[in-house]
């Protein structure tokens, strides 16, 4: 998944110097997910723009370090560049590349719909797609409410996925 890679360093070089700057201290200050651990501030501080990309994505691997970086950039109040970066990565999206293959392999879409109650899917959703009557089917109407979610939505479900379904999950990422 290169692209969100490549849309990381291509945010982080479009800032300016000044602009790179306050985005490492950012960084250094902005709240984590739980489980994971901040760059050390030495490294960071010395870091160009790709060097910073290739440890964000080291460190928080793709997916997060986009959103991250997203976060840090909408700090700053440089929200058209988040907004460049989240369109860019929401089309390289796991959950979107695989559409096909999730629809027709996922079996346990009781526990990601468990999983994603709530959170991510209204009670009305939920049993919308509970209300089908093949997992297919189940996961062509949860597929109908993605186009509305932003990337964390999109990545509750991927961690629910790889909860309920590691193996599934673990081959796709591999195809």
């Amino acid at each position: 998944m290169g692209r969100a890679r490549d849309a990381i360093l291509d945010a982080l070089e479009n800032l300016t110097s000044e602009e790179l700057k306050k985005f490492k201290m950012k960084l250094l200050s902005v709240p984590l997910s739980e489980g994971y651990g901040r760059i050390p501030r030495g490294t960071l501080l010395q870091m160009d723009a790709i060097d910073l990309t290739d440890k964000l994505v080291s460190y928080y691997l793709e997916t997060y370090a986009t959103e991250l970086t997203m976060t840090v950039l909408r700090d700053m109040g440089m929200q058209e560049l988040a907004k460049e970066l989240q369109t860019v990565v929401l089309r390289a999206h796991f959950v979107d590349q695989h559409r096909q293959a999730l629809i027709a392999r996922v079996t346990d879409i009781d526990g990601v719909l468990d999983t994603l109650h709530g959170r991510v899917l209204s009670e009305d959703q939920y049993q919308a797609v509970r209300a089908e009557t093949t997992n297919p089917n189940k996961m062509r109407k949860l597929f109908s409410f993605v186009p509305a979610w932003d990337l964390t939505c999109k990545n509750l479900l991927l961690n629910a996925l790889r909860e309920k379904q590691p193996y599934l999950v673990a081959d796709l990422e591999q195809s």
